[in-house]
């Protein structure tokens, strides 16, 4: 069959990547990875080769992120990272027959400059943000090469406007990242009513959402209600057991129990109960009815599966107020946040009343839940994306 590279530039395109990469793989093709940041972790657990060293930065590469968080990483080396990576590409193109980007203008960059055929899925980019795409310069001219063969978008809209503009065929065939939830999106209903709680994945931002989070925990502690929710963190594994349990007594948790041997804490504050997880990130968001999110992929998966995101902005570098305004523009009406707040028990004060109001309306308002639907298929459709997506590059594969 084919030999094919798969660049990607973040932990959410790498997700994307090694899904499109594994479905590949398993129709014949033979398929390498190249991320451009950070450690290629889907990649690694799908068994996909990936070509050269990886690196993590601290914001994950380009993108909404504070201009602190941009020097940092410039200074940090990733310049010089980049152009590595770019003289590695000149290096191995022949090997491939194709290259499969996901993600931005890098990745695209990467791919028009070593002269190789590609496909392109622009997961990064969506005309909802602004209501037209303004792609940067000179993203469009590399669209439009004759070596750019297919383009696939994350969204409807972004499909229509990018094929007017550029005067070829786009299009919107799904987000791969989103079809195994979608098919495992059946909580038992006789469950009790669960939040999830995703602070993100970055370190150097994890621990203040983290902690941020943790005070809004405590604050609904004074509610009744809250005594029969069940909360649920999904923690990504910089963040280490040990001081999670540390930060909690610090605080004054109660542990009830230690499953140490399946990444998994219980604890308690007050008459709340939290569970801590670990590679569990799939199961929590399953099984919850609505997400505080402080990340990126994941409340755009939790918005897939038909349930209300409510936002806690952070100070960055990545999920900072701008980020989180264009997140809300770019998943619809059903991610909400408090935004009138001049200091951080404000924030929390204004975040526990939104939350209350959402669970208000999931319980009373059965338009609601039906809303949320017509969004999530609005704005990231339906499942098996990565079969359509990997079906239509067959398709042009043989009558090239």
């Amino acid at each position: 069959m084919y030999k094919i590279l798969v660049l990607s530039n973040g932990h959410g395109e790498d997700l994307s990547g090694s899904i499109l990469a594994s479905r590949l793989i398993s129709r014949g093709n033979e398929v390498e990875a190249l991320p451009l940041v950070g450690s290629g972790d889907p990649y690694k657990k799908e068994k996909i080769n990936i070509i050269g060293k990886t690196r993590k930065f601290n914001t994950a590469g380009l993108g909404y992120n504070s201009l602190k968080g941009k020097l940092f990483d410039l200074f940090n080396g990733q310049i010089n990272y980049f152009f590595r990576k770019i003289w590695l590409v000149i290096l191995i193109r022949k090997k491939y027959d194709y290259f499969l980007v996901v993600g931005d203008i890098v990745p695209i960059f990467f791919a028009w400059l070593s002269r190789k055929k590609f496909f392109t899925y622009l997961v990064a980019y969506s005309s909802h943000y602004e209501g037209k795409l303004n792609l940067p310069w000179p993203c469009k001219y590399f669209l439009k090469s004759s070596n750019s063969k297919r383009i696939y978008t994350r969204d409807t809209l972004t499909a229509i406007d990018l094929s007017n503009q550029l005067k070829k065929e786009v299009l919107f065939l799904g987000n791969p990242f989103i079809d195994k939830l979608l098919k495992n999106n059946i909580k038992d209903p006789n469950n009790f009513f669960t939040i999830a709680l995703l602070p993100g994945s970055r370190i150097n931002e994890l621990i203040n959402n983290f902690d941020l989070m943790l005070d809004i925990i405590q604050e609904l502690s004074n509610y009744k209600y809250f005594k029969t929710v069940k909360f649920y963190f999904a923690l990504s594994s910089d963040l280490e057991m040990k001081n999670v349990q540390t930060n909690l007594e610090r605080r004054n948790w109660q542990i009830e129990k230690n499953y140490s041997n399946d990444f998994k804490l219980l604890y308690f504050y007050k008459s709340i109960k939290v569970f801590f997880q670990w590679n569990s990130f799939e199961n929590i968001l399953i099984k919850s009815d609505l997400a505080i999110s402080m990340s990126g992929t994941a409340a755009e998966q939790v918005v897939a599966m038909s349930k209300p995101v409510i936002q806690v902005e952070g100070k960055g570098p990545q999920f900072t107020r701008s980020f989180a305004e264009a997140q809300r523009r770019l998943l619809g009406k059903h991610v909400y946040c408090f935004t009138d707040y001049s200091d951080k028990d404000e924030q929390i004060d204004g975040t526990i009343n939104l939350i209350v109001k959402i669970i208000y309306l999931m319980k009373l308002d059965n338009s609601f839940l039906k809303s949320c639907k017509d969004n999530a298929k609005n704005r990231l459709g339906d499942e098996d994306a990565t079969v359509k997506i990997t079906s239509d590059i067959e398709k042009f594969l043989c009558n090239e």
